[in-house]
């Protein structure tokens, strides 16, 4: 969807922009992708944040939907009121410093809601999925056995299996994992971090995940 063509010289401040309408139902809680102007995915910023990027002329091109419709003033030369239509995924204009494509070794921060969500919330162990609430961060070489707090040593497990499992490795306990550890790539880490990540702003990510991305499937089956 291409962006909106708007007169920014004849409209006033940011602030000044009223909520009209959410489009398609979406709440104003629902965050926008923002992407480089070569459509390397960077962040979620919210309405707010879309719109004053819209007003300073860094909105190169939209994709997706509009999921937000904002009014500023009337146009002294036309009377027509200004309207801006807030999509899904914006580019920006300038350079980024997408650590992703500056660093080749870059490994993003790790935490709890994004191992779950890499992990689909299925313990890694018994294969049931849980709510986040029922789940753990497991390390698979334990700490006391000189592993580390690392994407590639730990797993999402429920909290029997880590218990059972105590400060084993899964060979020692008799256990097998249902699938191996990773770090995931930037784009991979963005999607993880999404608090409600609608179907376009999905597919755009996930045709930035490696092939061989393990969330490919993880996310049908998350879905399923």
């Amino acid at each position: 969807m291409d962006g909106i063509d708007l007169d920014y010289a004849d409209r006033g401040s940011v602030r000044d922009l009223q909520i009209v309408a959410s489009a398609s139902g979406h709440p104003l809680s629902q965050f926008v992708l923002r992407t480089d102007i070569a459509g390397m995915p960077l962040e979620w910023i919210d309405y707010r944040e879309a719109a004053r990027l819209y007003h300073q002329d860094q909105v190169a091109y939209t994709c997706g939907r509009s999921i937000i419709r904002l009014c500023g003033g009337t146009n002294a030369r036309t009377g027509e009121r200004t309207i801006l239509d807030v999509n899904s995924i914006v580019a920006t204009i300038g350079h980024t410093g997408n650590p992703g494509n500056t660093r080749h070794d870059y490994v993003p921060p790790l935490n709890n809601q994004t191992l779950f969500r890499r992990d689909a919330f299925l313990c890694m162990y018994c294969a049931q999925r849980f709510p986040a609430r029922e789940l753990s961060r497991d390390h698979v070489r334990p700490f006391s056995q000189g592993g580390k707090d690392s994407w590639t040593n730990v797993v999402t497990a429920c909290r029997r299996c880590n218990n059972l499992k105590a400060s084993r490795t899964p060979e020692q306990a008799h256990m097998q994992l249902i699938a191996v550890p990773f770090t995931p790539t930037y784009a991979e880490y963005i999607f993880l971090k999404g608090r409600r990540v609608l179907a376009d702003q999905m597919q755009y990510l996930l045709a930035h995940f490696p092939r061989s991305s393990p969330l490919h499937a993880r996310i049908q089956r998350w879905m399923a």
